[in-house]
């Protein structure tokens, strides 16, 4: 049972840019390249969120991809995010590796055709968001060996989320560098598949760290900034849209308006 409410006619205008609930609002600018779309947990919110925002339910997951997939919008893979010659292709990202992504979200992908990718922190597998829980927010499982290869098996991909989802520019280099290679050969290692996508823990890089991912060897990394991928961007600052409920935060609202008019990018 979901515990959100009803989506209503409207509610989507009422989004901020950086956030996608449905397609009319941005239909034209998706068209205009190979959006990324981010999703962290589905399914009913469990009591003592704090980060309600975090999570979608199982039901506006299935709609969002459906929408998109009757719109004629195609899967799309993190190599070719500005590829003019691949053009409306969605691409389907989830950071953190929650087991109820695997129990809501392999069914809709299934029904619609699009591929995924999770991003794990490869030392945290079979336990939880420990780094949200410290600051109290409520647990949530991340998958275990076994589901991941059930991930895998269901035809979607996994990318590194570092070791231990530090905060990159907040510890020392050596300690950053080896959250960021020791967790690819990590899940090279476990699962025998490579590991080509990096997703900053917390949105959080600077220019040392992006080419510290580089250097490991990864293709693209991702970050939190909101917006399309276009050809000269760099791979290692890939922009992504956050996929959440409708949201009634009038100043939010204002924000995104006053920003339209004076020419803020998204």
């Amino acid at each position: 049972m979901d515990l959100e409410p009803p989506i209503r006619p409207g509610d989507t205008n009422l989004l901020p840019l950086g956030y996608y609930s449905s397609l009319p609002r941005f239909r034209e600018r998706f068209e205009q390249g190979n959006p990324i779309l981010t999703y962290h947990k589905l399914g009913p919110r469990p009591r003592r969120v704090r980060l309600k925002g975090l999570y979608l339910s199982a039901g506006m997951f299935r709609q969002q991809l459906t929408e998109l997939q009757a719109a004629g919008f195609t899967s799309g893979d993190l190599n070719d995010y500005a590829d003019p010659a691949r053009a409306r292709r969605i691409v389907v990202t989830f950071d953190d590796g929650y087991v109820n992504v695997l129990r809501h979200a392999l069914a809709p992908l299934a029904a619609t055709g699009f591929r995924a990718i999770q991003f794990l922190p490869a030392n945290r597998l079979g336990r939880c968001n420990e780094w949200d829980v410290a600051l109290g927010e409520a647990p949530e499982a991340i998958m275990d060996v076994r589901q991941v290869r059930a991930w895998l098996a269901a035809g979607h991909q996994i990318g590194s989320h570092t070791l231990d989802h530090p905060y990159l520019t907040r510890i020392s280099p050596a300690t950053a560098r080896e959250q960021i290679g020791a967790s690819k050969k990590k899940l090279e290692d476990l699962f025998g598949v490579p590991i080509n996508h990096f997703c900053y823990p917390y949105g959080d890089w600077n220019s040392t760290v992006c080419d510290m991912v580089a250097a490991a060897g990864y293709r693209t990394a991702c970050t939190t900034a909101a917006g399309l991928n276009l050809p000269g961007d760099s791979p290692f600052q890939l922009k992504r849209f956050t996929a959440r409920y409708p949201t009634r935060n009038w100043k939010r609202i204002w924000e995104d308006l006053r920003g339209s008019i004076l020419g803020r990018p998204a």
